[in-house]
């Protein structure tokens, strides 16, 4: 609480008096973040937690990030980007229904394509056959120990990308977790993307997917949201392509849940998110389409 206090006292010298006390709002299993208002401006402030840049995240590239989005209208704008937190505009509203969003993720989909269509570069790559690597060389260093599953991720995961590999980068969000998709009270049909802090250059089929998993979208759900992104009917290639890289994610998931076991000083259950998605991660390996998906799978 001293080191909330001190931010928002120093923040209330750059945007205005204090209005109330911080209100810590719920989600987010990698930082803490409070709703406060600084004048007549209502913010959502973010504190970090510690070692977070051991995850691959990159605090510069999260700002110019969240800058960029906001400008296109799918983020909240960014108020300051300090060291130790980030400032940005609370909006009213809410995480979209997971149903709604399974029935139409279009808004969600033309987001994401006006970020990776953007142009923007951002200083710091996102591909996760590097960061099962970092993530093991970190959790031994820390003493930590990896579970039997790791390994077998790790190779489903060489095995996809060495068919979907990274030859086109464009700047991706990466964590599209539900809790990350909103629908504000002001256009509760527009999707607004938060959470920039895993932004990198990365695959577009790796934010479809990620969105596809994490939202639980069913084979019309995933049909639906390749033809909203790419303008037409999905091919079976892209579909195949998809599922494969829903596998990718949950081993991303899988092995972030388990090095953040070794270094979060959160109260959250990590060792139980990562079995959760190394058995999902599991369920679709065993699945006899696999080497189906893999012959066939075009990006």
């Amino acid at each position: 609480m001293a080191e909330l206090s001190a931010i928002v006292d120093r923040l209330a010298g750059r945007f205005g008096t204090v209005g109330g006390e911080p209100v810590p709002l719920d989600g987010g299993i990698t930082n803490r973040n409070f709703r406060v208002s600084f004048g007549a401006r209502d913010c959502v402030l973010r504190l970090p937690g510690r070692d977070t840049e051991l995850l691959g995240i990159d605090r510069g590239a999260e700002r110019i990030a969240t800058e960029r989005a906001a400008a296109l209208g799918i983020a909240p704008p960014l108020i300051a980007a300090d060291e130790d937190c980030l400032l940005t505009e609370f909006l009213p509203g809410a995480p979209i229904d997971g149903d709604r969003l399974r029935a139409d993720p279009s808004s969600a989909a033309h987001a994401l394509r006006a970020f990776h269509d953007s142009g923007l570069e951002l200083p710091v790559r996102f591909w996760v056959p590097d960061l099962l690597r970092e993530y093991a060389f970190i959790v031994n260093e820390r003493g930590g120990r990896l579970p039997h599953e790791y390994r077998s991720a790790m190779i489903d995961v060489m095995r996809i990308t060495d068919v979907l590999p990274l030859t086109d980068p464009v700047p991706c969000h990466n964590d599209l977790l539900p809790g990350n998709i909103l629908a504000t009270d002001a256009d509760p049909g527009h999707a607004v993307l938060v959470d920039w802090e895993y932004a990198g250059m990365g695959h577009r089929l790796f934010d479809l997917a990620n969105l596809a998993v994490n939202n639980e979208f069913e084979n019309h759900s995933q049909s639906h949201l390749l033809e909203a992104y790419f303008g037409e009917p999905p091919t079976p290639g892209r579909h195949a392509a998809l599922r494969l890289m829903m596998l990718v994610s949950d081993a991303r998931e899988a092995a972030w849940g388990v090095v953040q076991g070794v270094i979060s000083e959160l109260d959250f259950d990590f060792g139980g998110y990562a079995d959760e998605h190394f058995a999902r991660l599991r369920r679709g390996a065993d699945d006899p389409r696999l080497k189906e998906w893999v012959d066939g799978a075009t990006a």
